[in-house]
């Protein structure tokens, strides 16, 4: 079973992908980086604005299809994937992005966020994770950490957070990858999850400045990436705080621990080699416990495999073998009576 040809790629420059519409967040959001990422990243990748759709939920992060210059869908709370999944078996030369958030993806939504990755459909998942819900005034949300105190947690939140990226793997996606709003890395994410033929899952740490702000800063801000930030590159060592550090494997415990790498030499300290089509690494990557881990951002996990609208489509044509469309005989076909 092969997937579908290619959307070919077209020229266009930023201005083609920005729109007329006034950009409407709050001072300061980590969504307006995000946005001018994505707004980036479109012609590097050939995209074609007739053919990209970007659909969304409900939240702040649903707003994005109003500010891309491409077709948009701002649909109802929850259900985007349901509608990208209609959209790309209509017409799967269609180039779909499904923008959500931690509360419209991993709540109300994660019954579709499940479905859709476990089906593979062709799309770019983007999350957008402030461990809030902003749109509806700082309530805390699926993702929030334990002691959260917002306006239905005044004492503190008791619920464990969910994991984004352990959903989806869990719901058996092929490409999981970790960045956040402002990071420099964060197109070539956004390059490598639109190259991926399936369900691409993008969880991006963006910031609330009113309601979670710097609720990331350990490890977003300056004095704390070195130590705070493991950026996975495919087939190179683990390392981070300058190559100073690596991520080694216990062999008897299974379980990952940190090591201190001495003059270079990483493959003493026994640091792994990032391997992204390591499914079981993987599940350890998005389980480190940060602090005394740093964050895995980047390309965590991918390993594709035919995606669901092409299956769908095999499957029409093997039905469809040998016949001829006939919409009357199929209307009077089977028990059928006349009206006079």
């Amino acid at each position: 079973m092969n997937d579908m040809t290619p959307i070919a790629k077209v020229q266009t420059s930023l201005k083609d992908w920005e729109t007329d519409q006034e950009v409407r967040w709050c001072p300061g959001c980590g969504d307006y980086a995000i946005l001018k990422a994505v707004q980036r990243t479109l012609p590097e990748i050939g995209a074609d604005p007739a053919k990209t759709v970007f659909v969304s939920g409900i939240g702040c992060s649903s707003r994005f299809p109003y500010y891309v210059e491409s077709y948009g869908f701002h649909t109802i709370h929850g259900r985007a994937p349901a509608f990208a999944t209609g959209l790309k078996l209509a017409n799967p030369e269609l180039d779909i992005w499904l923008v959500t958030g931690d509360g419209d993806g991993m709540s109300i939504g994660g019954n579709h966020t499940m479905h859709v990755l476990r089906r593979n459909l062709n799309t770019q998942i983007l999350l957008f994770n402030n461990e809030i819900y902003g749109l509806t005034k700082g309530q805390y949300s699926p993702t929030s950490r334990l002691g959260t105190v917002s306006p239905t947690t005044p004492l503190g939140s008791v619920d464990r957070p969910a994991s984004p990226c352990a959903f989806a793997l869990g719901a058996g996606g092929r490409f999981i990858a970790r960045a956040y709003d402002v990071a420099k890395e964060l197109p070539s994410v956004l390059k490598a999850a639109h190259a991926h033929q399936g369900a691409a899952f993008v969880e991006i740490f963006q910031n609330c400045i009113v309601y979670n702000k710097d609720v990331f800063a350990d490890f977003t801000e300056k004095a704390g990436a070195a130590t705070g930030q493991l950026w996975l590159k495919h087939d190179e060592p683990m390392l981070f705080n300058k190559g100073s550090q690596g991520i080694a494997l216990d062999t008897e415990t299974l379980i990952l621990k940190v090591v201190d790498v001495v003059d270079g030499d990483w493959q003493g300290a026994g640091v792994r080699v990032h391997d992204e089509k390591n499914r079981a690494m993987a599940h350890l990557l998005v389980e480190m416990p940060f602090g005394p881990f740093p964050m895995a951002l980047g390309v965590i996990y991918d390993d594709p495999r035919p995606t669901f609208e092409a299956a769908v489509i095999e499957e029409r044509g093997r039905a469809a073998a040998g016949k001829t469309a006939n919409l009357a005989a199929l209307l009077s076909k089977g028990q059928t009576w006349t009206v006079e």
